[in-house]
């Protein structure tokens, strides 16, 4: 006996054919709802998705800026042996900060403020689903930066290494603050990832456009989507490690201390089984840019969709059961050695399934060779070589001869650098019309590519060597006997001419926001969502909800000659904010949604939390609690019931499944 469910009421609203031309009166009455004041108010209350994008992209690559500098420093330190540059403890700062800084202030961020922006113009939508927890999450990663830098000028930066071993990271060897501000900025970043995640989560859920089922979402949401669902599973744990040695530190618990009874090896555990799936974090939705971006230059559809897309979920799953592979030497069991050993190498058949797509697609397309061909060209590349390198040091054996030597480092750098580099600034030039409404420098472009791709070769593939003769991570400095002289050396000026190589492309940039060609709406001639929009887009993305029957629409329903009754027949949402609810499976059209107004709540939210973080690690408890009161406040004022944010259409089946009339 089957139970059908009652239909929900009528939409009051009308379907509409047509474009809507700018500058009409409907127009400007959609661009009054959505367009952000002006000004100073505007900007710490704006929650549009695509300025918040913008931001996550630049705080991101002022991070970078500074993690390059702090390379740079350990680079000159190193290019000799018995070098004096920095002290010991000078070093120790740098190479921990370095760490922190492009693993998590620069790594996953500059990939979520692509992801702010695209989303929603990629799924169709006006918004992401939670506009103000969006706002929260970049101003909270701004503060957790902060929060960790204010204490570089005063030399009390982290100098635990980013992985922050106990006992290492203990007040027995440990005294001063350093640690402190570590443990609790980790604390408060994690915060900002967690709110993010869960936010793509539910715009995936909720917000794709009409008649865009799972199988027509483009790679990159499906690489953000994973990171996002590793993100909520894995980021608990790490913040949960940091603070339980902060409760060690300062509270008096002894959760690591072995002496007391704790366990130095749980910090591994719970920091591993963090930050190996946060690899794969930073690195399927570079993946995804690319998978999107680079069929475009090869003027056909990515070969292999669905694998690619399988692979990419089986990537993260996988990624959960490997991060043993970072404790081999720590005597655990054999058994486990060998499950973990396993894994290790299991991992790379998804990853490879992703390579094989991408040169397939060139090799059968027609490669048009534009500067982001270039770079997404180079990260198939450095995507082979730190693959390889991961899957020698998944060998057990190898493994122990290899383990905290340069060899791991060029692993690492391979993997998280060159992996996420090369993929973000290879988006840059791909969006950049869309972000600005200009088009970058092809010639200084290319320029940039072989500076930054010989530069970064040249530093860090001799780091395999090094670690092959022998050379130990985290050292300061080094005997002339070794023979790690001439690596070392090599290494250095390659740092330096990937460095020139970035700030070429800096340059480009710069010179491109001012007097870069005008692009055109889609000057790529591309095939999603996003370039059916004006460059840049206006604030309210799509004047009318665009219906999709298709994985590319602007390829394929421009062939079919119904490009316009697709996109331009939908609802006109301009009774407030609003945005099309659509079901999770197939895309129908279900509710509409009541969109938030810009709001000062996520700033002063944001601010209230640095301040009880801030307070935890000068241990002023007054400063603590009025922090917590703050947020607590702010909290009250983000979620007072407004009725006209409360209410909500549903879409009746007739409209749902309605072609035009």
């Amino acid at each position: 006996m089957t139970e059908h469910a009652a239909s929900p009421p009528p939409l009051r609203r009308t379907l509409t054919t047509g474009r809507i031309e700018p500058g009409s009166e409907q127009e400007r009455k959609l661009r009054a709802l959505w367009e952000t004041p002006p000004g100073w108010r505007g900007w710490l209350s704006t929650v549009d998705h695509k300025s918040i994008g913008l931001r996550y992209l630049v705080t991101a690559f002022a991070f970078l800026i500074a993690g390059g500098i702090e390379a740079l420093i350990m680079r000159v330190q190193l290019a000799r042996p018995n070098a004096t540059l920095v002290t010991p403890e000078q070093y120790n700062q740098l190479f921990t900060m370095h760490g922190v800084t492009m693993i998590f202030l620069y790594a996953l961020p500059v990939l979520s403020g692509f992801s702010n922006y695209l989303w929603p113009l990629i799924l169709g939508a006006r918004d992401m689903a939670f506009p103000r927890l969006n706002a929260l999450s970049y101003w909270i990663f701004l503060f957790a930066g902060l929060f960790l830098y204010a204490s570089f000028p005063f030399g009390e930066a982290p100098n635990a290494g980013w992985f922050n071993y106990a006992p290492l990271a203990g007040l027995t060897y440990n005294t001063g603050p350093n640690i402190d501000v570590y443990a609790l900025g980790m604390v408060l970043l994690g915060i900002s990832t967690t709110v993010g995640s869960m936010n793509f989560v539910v715009t995936f859920l909720r917000m794709r456009a009409p008649g865009m089922s799972l199988d027509r979402v483009p790679v990159l949401v499906w690489g953000t989507l994973t990171a996002s669902g590793g993100n909520l599973l894995a980021v608990p744990s790490v913040s949960l490690a940091f603070f339980l040695l902060w409760l060690d530190r300062r509270i008096g618990t002894h959760f690591f201390d072995v002496v007391n009874g704790g366990r130095a090896l749980l910090w591994q555990h719970l920091f591993w089984i963090f930050a190996h799936p946060w690899v794969y974090a930073v690195v399927l939705p570079a993946m995804g840019i690319v998978s999107d971006a680079l069929p475009v230059f090869c003027r056909r559809p990515l070969v292999g969709y669905l694998p690619v897309a399988l692979s990419t979920v089986a990537t993260m799953v996988v990624g959960f059961v490997v991060w043993i592979h970072h404790m081999f030497a720590t005597g655990i069991p054999a058994l486990a050695l060998s499950f973990f050993g396993a894994a290790s190498m299991v991992i790379a058949i998804p990853s490879a399934v992703a390579t094989f797509a991408w040169i397939a697609t060139i090799w059968t397309g027609r490669p048009v060779f534009r500067v982001p061909f270039f770079y997404f060209a180079g990260f198939v590349f450095l995507f082979v070589i730190g693959g390889l390198s991961g899957v020698l040091t998944a060998a057990v054996p190898l493994d122990w001869q290899l383990t905290d030597t340069y060899f791991v480092v060029a692993h690492l750098h391979y993997v998280l650098l060159g992996i996420n580099v090369f993929p973000v600034i290879g988006g840059i030039y791909f969006w950049f019309p869309k972000f600005t409404g200009r088009m970058m420098s092809e010639k200084i472009g290319r320029i940039g590519f072989w500076i930054l791709f010989a530069g970064f070769n040249i530093a860090f593939f001799p780091m395999h060597i090094a670690g092959l003769l022998g050379m130990p991570r985290r050292i300061y400095t080094y005997a002339p006997d070794m023979g790690w002289n001439t690596v070392n050396m090599i290494t250095s000026i390659g740092a330096f001419m990937f460095a020139a190589g970035v700030l070429v492309f800096l340059c480009d940039l710069f010179h491109s926001l001012r007097r870069g060609p005008v692009a055109g709406d889609n000057p790529w001639d591309a095939p999603t969502l996003e370039w059916s929009t004006s460059s840049p887009p206006p604030p309210y993305n799509f004047a009318i909800a665009p219906r999709i029957a298709s994985r590319h629409p602007l390829w394929e329903e421009r062939i079919a000659g119904t490009m316009r009754s697709q996109l331009e027949y939908g609802y006109v949402l301009d009774e407030g904010r609003e945005a099309l609810g659509t079901t999770a499976l197939d895309g129908d059209p279900d509710v509409i949604l009541k969109m938030p107004e810009d709001s000062y709540a996520p700033f002063w939210l944001g601010v209230a939390s640095l301040l009880f973080f801030v307070g935890l690690a000068l241990t002023s408890w007054r400063l603590t609690a009025f922090g917590l009161v703050a947020c607590g406040a702010a909290i009250v004022v983000w979620l007072w019931p407004r009725r006209e944010l409360g209410q909500r259409d549903d879409v009746s089946h007739t409209q749902r499944s309605g072609a035009p009339s």
